[in-house]
């Protein structure tokens, strides 16, 4: 090197280490502890660094001028600041903030259960709630499972914590459904309409539940329908008790869809092989079928449409308990139409609106008879209802919300007896406002009002419901919430007398919960008080009371075994009620003290090959014995209850179908069920009240065409 050319690189350096710029510090959080591995950089350049375990930082640009400096490191707000870059060294301390977001976030949980396929929190998914085993796909069955539900046979729906089934009620995207569950007769248990493979998100709330919804004194099943599909689809199903048939047509813009689906039942074949209780006359025999329209009206529209229709009829013959020698018929016909039409938009500034209106026809002919001594009678039941419901809900900051709306229902409530008739028909609404306050990312409070009235009763009522929760780390929170819950008293009562008054229950529920991707522990605590319940003895009254105390666990683990997953619900109910022809408060015949359920299931990858088994477990319940004086009133204990349910998925492809082989069997070990006894008006005689079968078992096969639906055929029967 020349050294000409020697001197000039010692002018020139100097000039260069100028140009560049130093810029180094210390990046902390909220709480001033250091944050390691925040990428901070200078924006547009390749300038930058990430930051130490004690959270120090430096590097060198050569950028001039003001320049945007930029650190950003997950589960924190972005941070950034205009820095002028001169050669002059920069010592910038950085304080990044908590980003707020749904994982970290505290949420109401208090009394609800999430069972959505969109939440990566939740503690039942859809397949969660159609593979356990022996619940056959029945949304009601799988819900069982989990903690304040009651193990009840002998009558459809929910029983939960202390309530009746009529104390919860159903909802499909904000639209109640007056008849979920297929008609029963007396002592069988029907099991729920709707697939839960319609639902993209379901909500099981054991109390405490949003004033966005009512009349329900204990619990709410918050359903909401699926939205468009990914691509077309078609179905086959083949069962041992009958087939269905599904389509679905995706149109080429992806603005839209329908789907059209049909479903045979008959038990005929079943009942021939297997000996039941009672005598069928006409065999059980099911036919339905559904329409739904899906539309996409603008980049925040969904217009929605769903009918369902359905024809189903049974009868049998059994002993008669008050005529010695002689039998009882009871036939039953059941027509059911249920349909909705929702509409959801956003109205920009924060503002969004849903809208529907439904219309549901429930009717029943019933037919009973005493063989021997021709005590015929016939009994008609037909139940409209409609309604209309608008609500508005209003962005408030980044997460915290304001919801408005209200409620029309119109209700005509025709029933025959013979020749007697009580009608009666019910102008009801409904108003509310309620909001969500996230007061900080781990506290969030949220307080309800809630009015109704209906014109029947000529009543109104007032509930106000509170809750808040505060999480306590990354996995654990703790919840409060107190709220009342009115509901009109059953249509029977209001046949006979319409001046009663609404039905009262007061909530007090205390929640800790921990969950991850991996696992979920969760136990409350629960109060609930009972007004005005409806009393039978000696005249028709709203003087009923009551009480419901307990505590509840659930534990989940998705991890440990290798492709299995299993849970752990348990239940203690204190419940007392004077209610109907009680003489006093006393333990009711649905509920059971203790009550538990463990679910597990097995994928076996080699076999393509899912088994899942249930076994549920409740001490006795108590049962009426007109032998025993009015102290000892309820005294009697059914036997403790045990059922063991068992399914197996077997997933292949036949030709070019997507395939599944179902096999479910309930009560697979056999188990006398024992569900509480009818007695004589004497008192003489008495008969178990079981099941029409000791178990039941279904087998089926499931062909999909154009998309790989074999999970969700597994139970769409």
């Amino acid at each position: 090197m020349s050294p000409k050319l020697l001197s000039l690189l010692f002018l020139l350096v100097p000039a260069v280490l100028q140009a560049q710029t130093k810029i180094s510090g210390k990046i902390t959080d909220g709480k001033k502890q250091p944050l390691p591995g925040v990428n901070i950089y200078i924006k547009g350049t390749y300038d930058g660094a990430s930051s130490a375990a004690d959270g120090s930082y430096s590097f060198t640009t050569s950028a001039k001028g003001d320049q945007l400096l930029s650190a950003t490191i997950v589960g924190y707000k972005p941070f950034e600041q205009t820095v002028n870059l001169g050669g002059t060294a920069i010592n910038l301390n950085i304080m990044l903030k908590d980003a707020v977001n749904e994982l970290k976030m505290v949420t109401i949980s208090a009394g609800s259960f999430e069972a959505s396929d969109d939440k990566k929190n939740t503690i039942l998914q859809s397949l969660d709630i159609v593979t356990t085993g022996g619940a056959n796909a029945d949304i009601v069955a799988a819900l069982k499972t989990l903690p304040g539900a009651q193990q009840v046979g002998d009558k459809e729906g929910l029983f939960v914590r202390g309530g009746t089934s009529y104390e919860t009620q159903t909802f499909i995207d904000g639209m109640m459904v007056r008849n979920p569950f297929f008609s029963g007769m007396p002592d069988f248990a029907a099991r729920g309409r709707f697939s839960p493979f319609l639902f993209k998100g379901t909500s099981f709330s054991s109390g405490g539940y949003s004033a966005q919804y009512g009349q329900g004194l204990s619990s709410a099943l918050i359903l909401e329908s699926n939205d468009l599909p990914t691509r077309s689809s078609s179905s086959v199903g083949i069962m041992t008790i009958g087939g269905s048939l599904g389509f679905e047509q995706l149109a080429k813009d992806q603005k839209s869809a329908y789907t059209v689906e049909a479903n045979y039942t008959n038990l005929l074949p079943y009942f021939k092989v297997f000996k039941t209780l009672r005598q069928p006359t006409t065999y059980p025999e099911i036919a339905g079928g559904s329409f739904s329209y899906r539309r996409k009206t603008s980049k925040t529209g969904m217009l929605k449409a769903y009918f369902y229709g359905n024809w189903s009829r049974f009868g049998y013959r059994s002993e008669s308990l008050e005529y010695e020698g002689d039998e009882e018929l009871f036939e039953l016909k059941n027509y059911n139409v249920y349909s909705n039409i929702t509409y959801r938009e956003s109205l920009g500034k924060g503002w969004r609106m849903n809208a529907g209106i439904s219309y549901s026809t429930n009717k029943d002919n019933l037919h009973m008879d005493t063989v021997m001594k021709n005590l015929e009678a016939r009994v008609g039941s037909r139940s409209d209802l409609s309604q209309a419901r608008l609500v508005f809900s209003k962005s408030l900051g980044a997460f915290s919300s304001l919801r408005v709306g209200g409620e029309y229902q119109y209700a005509v409530e025709n029933t025959s007896y013979n020749q007697y008739q009580l009608d009666y028909d019910d102008n009801f609404g409904a108003g509310f406002i309620e909001a969500d306050v996230y007061f900080t990312p781990k506290f969030v409070g949220r307080a309800g009002l809630r009015t109704e009235y209906t014109s029947l009763m000529d009543k109104v009522n007032l509930a106000p419901r509170v809750s808040m929760s505060y999480k306590l780390d990354d996995a654990g929170q703790v919840s409060l919430a107190y709220g009342e819950f009115y509901q009109k008293p059953e249509q029977q009562y209001l046949r006979q007398r319409n001046d009663l008054n609404y039905m009262r229950a007061t909530h007090y529920i205390a929640t800790y919960e921990r969950r991850s991707v991996a696992y979920t522990l969760r136990t409350e605590l629960f109060y609930k008080k009972y007004h005005d319940l409806i009393k039978t003895a000696p005249a028709l009254n709203n003087d009923g009371t009551g009480y419901a105390q307990g505590v509840e666990l659930f534990w989940r683990d998705k991890k440990t075994i290798k492709n299995g997953d299993y849970w752990i619900s348990y239940s203690y109910l204190d419940t007392k009620r004077d209610y109907l022809n009680y003489p006093r408060e006393v333990q009711p015949d649905f509920a059971a003290k203790h009550t538990a359920s463990f679910v597990y299931k097995q994928f076996f990858s080699a076999i393509s090959t899912n088994i899942g088994v249930t076994y549920s477990f409740a001490t006795g319940r108590p049962y009426y014995n007109p032998n025993r004086p009015v102290a000892e009133f309820m005294r009697d204990r059914t036997r403790t209850f045990n059922t063991l349910g068992l399914t197996a998925n077997y997933l292949t492809t036949v030709g070019k179908a997507f395939t599944v082989f179902v096999l479910s069997i309930s009560n697979l070990a056999g188990q006398q069920q024992e569900y509480g006894y009818r007695y004589s008006s004497d008192g003489l005689r008495r008969s178990a009240v079981r099941p029409m079968t000791p178990s039941f078992f279904f087998v089926g096969m499931f062909m999909s065409f154009g998309v790989d639906r074999r999970q969700e055929v597994i139970d769409n029967n």
